[in-house]
């Protein structure tokens, strides 16, 4: 655990859930007013982050989506290559949405299921997986450098 306050981990572990809450909501907002899958992937590995730093890597890696990030971020881009790319297949434009105006629009409770939407959930999925992935790589190798030190020596060496 280290040098964390019991108060600042049950903090960090209380705002997790609603900074996902807060992500989800600013995805689903995005593709009809100002909101988007890059904010909300921003969102909510902050969230993460904040349970690396309160509670350390291994309480961290605990979860799920710390423990898949690359795949949820290999999952994004290929979403979001297939949304953009799949109209020239059809002979149309890139980033073309689909369906088209006045055409059968599928919802999901009041979610309207468009390409938009299909795009930003792959820009989410890329921009969350690549940070959290990004920092626990960090916190690892961070981790294992102190370790292999061992007590007393910080791991770096300074030049005098």
């Amino acid at each position: 655990m280290g040098t964390t306050s019991v108060l600042t981990e049950t903090v960090a572990r209380v705002l997790l859930l609603p900074t996902v809450v807060a992500a989800v909501a600013i995805l689903v907002k995005g593709y009809a007013q100002p909101g988007d899958g890059f904010a909300a992937g921003v969102v909510a590995s902050l969230g993460v982050m904040l349970q690396h730093l309160a509670l350390g890597r291994r309480e961290a890696e605990r979860l799920a989506v710390v423990r898949h990030a690359p795949i949820l971020a290999g999952a994004g881009l290929v979403l979001s290559l297939l949304v953009a790319t799949v109209p020239l297949l059809l002979g149309d434009p890139v980033l073309t949405h689909y369906p088209r105006p006045g055409g059968h629009v599928i919802y999901l409770g009041t979610l309207e299921l468009i390409t938009p939407v299909l795009f930003d959930v792959g820009i989410f999925l890329l921009v969350f997986g690549s940070v959290v992935g990004t920092m626990n790589a960090f916190a690892r190798t961070i981790s294992e450098e102190q370790e292999y030190a061992g007590p007393g020596d910080s791991g770096l060496e300074y030049e005098e």
